[in-house]
């Protein structure tokens, strides 16, 4: 008898239509490892990785010996109510939330509504799992919207743009600088009545002067998420990391 696990491709929607063995197939046993939920954008997603087991959850993963669902959707990590609701219904140990480039590059908040949304999709979650370890997660490094807030598009060199204006920051115009600092804000005012929450610069998965490794000026090549993979797990299951 062994262990079999079947790893489905990240970049392209999958129909299972059976499953055919020469011998007696059972349920696995449990194995011991905890659940980790991840909830992100594309660049958890990781349509780029060479394969369904070099997306950075998964390696993380790996190296944390635990069981990772990856609830991520490309292009939509929006704080969808039915999304906070998901979660909230799924057992979990852990789980961890990565937010904001899509907010930003789709101009779907504003500073207003950003911070209520946040609060909310996090209220629902804390419903199903009130002292679950909750890792919340800003944006990586993306140059083009660091300072200037969205909507983006495709440049003709295929490089993200930014097509919002830098001085409608002051309006309340979201850039990914303003949705950390508001992350963080938020992350901060909840840990006194939730101690078990926790907050990561995305920036120390993916930084400023790794801009290189951004194909297209957004989505990590295929080494750049194992690397964020290696680093979520030396900090998220370090012996004094929210994960420990």
């Amino acid at each position: 008898m062994k262990g079999i696990e079947l790893w489905l491709p990240q970049q392209t929607p999958t129909e299972l239509v059976a499953l055919r063995a020469d011998g007696d197939v059972l349920a696995p046993l449990p194995d011991g490892r905890r659940r980790w939920v991840h909830h992100g954008s594309s660049i958890s997603h990781c349509i780029e990785a060479d394969g369904p087991t070099g997306t950075w959850p998964v390696v993380a993963a790996g190296l944390g010996r635990v069981e990772v669902i990856n609830l991520s959707q490309a292009g939509n990590a929006l704080l969808d109510p039915y999304v906070a609701r998901t979660i909230r219904d799924t057992p979990a140990d852990l789980i961890s939330l990565k937010v904001g480039i899509n907010i930003v590059s789709l101009s779907a908040f504003r500073l207003r509504t950003f911070g209520p949304a946040v609060h909310g999709f996090l209220d629902t979650i804390r419903d199903g799992h009130p002292d679950t370890p909750l890792l919340l997660i800003s944006p990586v490094s993306c140059p083009a919207l660091e300072e200037t807030p969205g909507p983006t598009a495709t440049g003709p060199d295929g490089r993200l743009a930014a097509l919002g204006d830098p001085a409608d920051v002051a309006g309340g115009a979201l850039s990914l600088a303003v949705a950390r600092a508001e992350l963080a804000r938020i992350a901060a005012a909840r840990q006194a009545s939730d101690p078990h929450l926790h907050y990561l610069d995305g920036r120390e998965l993916l930084g400023p002067d790794e801009a290189g490794d951004l194909a297209d000026g957004l989505h990590p090549t295929a080494t750049a998420y194992r690397r964020m993979g290696k680093r979520f797990a030396a900090h998220a299951f370090a012996t004094d990391g929210p994960f420990r």
